[in-house]
């Protein structure tokens, strides 16, 4: 079923996208529900991609908070003209 995947997948980008623009977290869920609803083959692939962004985006500024305190550690100390 990789054309519910795919729907599931834009879906979900769609959804997390509309969150973000109305700061509306109880979107994913009722969306969710209508989904379950009707197909759960669909309403486990949305999830799954939910969770999947989700985690990706939670992994990457973990990453990048990282390097950033790695990289200003490293960077050369200026010292004030004598």
């Amino acid at each position: 079923m990789a054309k519910a995947e795919d729907l599931a997948e834009r879906l979900a980008d769609d959804v997390i996208a509309a969150v973000e623009e109305l700061g509306d977290e109880a979107l994913v869920n009722e969306i969710n529900k209508i989904l379950e609803a009707a197909s759960s083959t669909m309403q486990e692939a949305y999830m799954t991609a939910i969770r999947v962004r989700r985690a990706e985006a939670k992994a990457r500024i973990f990453l990048e908070t990282r390097l950033g305190k790695a990289r200003k550690a490293a960077a050369p100390i200026s010292l004030p003209p004598k």
